[in-house]
């Protein structure tokens, strides 16, 4: 199999668009400077808003195409801006650029030079689909509108508050980042798009639905505060270890009473931590819980934010502590707007080879696409990378991207320009 037609590597002229995305065959292999570009940034993994490696790699490859560059949105996200004809019509495509803070552990020959850094979410993949997107749609002249590539920093959200440490409300993550910086009222939009490897699906398959695609994650942290004492004499105390383990049962009714079965939610309470004394004879004078709230959407997420702060003042009351509530906020959950979601379905269904589905359930985990897609509609797909050589999970300091589904990502981000901007669709 050549090079995919029209890289950098091929010598073949650039069929238009529309042949590009049919005639592509999944799978095969990929042009080998894009797989290079791929684990170069895998070699060479940054965190957070601190990315500054990669966005110069993206800054200088989209000028060489000859795409407009923006720098400094959201710190280091850099912005392309590809015009084409009249018309006002205009789409967003998002990558994101930051590794983890893990530890690989397979001694491949991308291996990260980088100790406690690792591209183990795939981010690399996502920055070089889009890039070598954006290199097919420069050729093309099968469109007309206006392309907004984004390439977001800090999608993991570490290096909170490094936009300004001093501020209360610090962006959580790029994205928040980028869209407070300005980034549609610059580039105004009609659509945003996204997409993620997926390694719980095999290669070849598309997945994408309307509505929740990933959750709203938040952390808590309920302090319990009692009067400590000798166990021997739990009367001259008051105990806030059994006031927390009232609420923990308690808070389990929040999921099996109070949310709507057919809409999955979590409550869980995952640390206990006793203040101010080791010894099993004392009773302390303070338990601290901490746990995480996960929902699928923003009427569930405020009942469960209410609801949390009514079950632990009414326990605390109950057993004469005082208690304090402190809920953190991290991404709401990523919403797929109808029209673009169906956009995307039928931009994958063009593909040859490309398993389609709709039907799964949305994932528990979150995604700072959602600050994207709160500020315009927006949609975001998953793209299968599971076969028998790629069953790592993502996170898992075995992960790696599978550049076998590069062609794939290429073709998904193209046909759905086709059907937003195609001159013929």
């Amino acid at each position: 199999m050549p090079p995919l037609q029209g890289s950098r590597s091929g010598s073949r002229s650039v069929p238009t668009l529309l042949k590009w995305v049919s005639l592509i065959e999944m799978n095969a292999p990929n042009a080998s400077d894009w797989v290079s570009f791929r684990q170069d940034l895998h070699r060479h993994p940054e965190l957070g808003f601190a990315v500054e490696r990669t966005a110069e790699k993206v800054a200088k490859a989209l000028t060489e195409m000859g795409v407009e560059v923006h720098r400094g949105l959201g710190k280091t996200g850099v912005v392309g801006v590809l015009r084409r004809g009249n018309s006002d019509a205009a789409i967003a495509l998002r990558a994101d650029m930051d590794a983890l803070p893990i530890d690989e552990i397979e001694a491949r020959d991308h291996r990260s030079e980088y100790a406690g850094k690792m591209h183990a979410c795939g981010h690399d993949g996502h920055t070089t689909m889009l890039l070598a997107a954006a290199e097919q749609l420069a050729a093309c002249t099968e469109w007309e509108g206006t392309i907004v590539f984004v390439f977001q920093p800090a999608e993991e959200g570490i290096g909170r508050g490094n936009l300004d440490p001093d501020a209360a409300d610090a962006p959580r993550c790029g994205g928040e980042a980028m869209v407070r910086d300005g980034l549609f009222e610059r580039f105004p939009v009609r659509a945003v798009y996204a997409l993620h490897n997926w390694p719980a699906l095999p290669v070849g398959t598309v997945a994408v639905r309307v509505g929740a695609m990933m959750a709203a994650t938040d952390e808590i942290e309920i302090l319990f505060e009692g009067r400590g004492g000798h166990a021997a004499m739990p009367d001259e105390a008051c105990d806030p270890v059994i006031a927390m383990a009232h609420f923990v049962v308690a808070a389990q009714t929040l999921i099996s009473r109070e949310v709507a079965p057919a809409e999955a939610a979590g409550v869980r309470l995952t640390q206990i931590e006793t203040r101010g004394t080791r010894a099993s004879n004392v009773i302390p004078g303070s338990v601290l819980l901490r746990g995480t709230v996960r929902s699928l959407s923003l009427a569930t997420r405020a009942l469960l934010h209410r609801r949390l702060r009514e079950q632990a003042a009414g326990v605390a009351a109950t057993f004469g502590c005082k208690v304090h509530v402190m809920i953190d906020e991290g991404y709401p959950p990523t919403i797929n707007a109808p029209r673009p979601a169906g956009i995307a379905e039928r931009a994958a269904r063009r593909l040859p080879d490309v398993q389609v589905r709709t039907d799964l359930p949305p994932s528990m985990g979150a995604e700072d696409f959602a600050f994207l897609a709160q500020a315009v509609a927006g949609a975001y797909l998953w793209l299968g990378q599971a076969d028998d050589d790629h069953t790592a999970k993502l996170h898992s300091p075995a992960y790696d991207f599978h550049d076998g589904v590069l062609s794939t990502g290429i073709a998904l981000f193209c046909a759905i320009v086709r059907e937003e901007l195609g001159t013929e669709r």
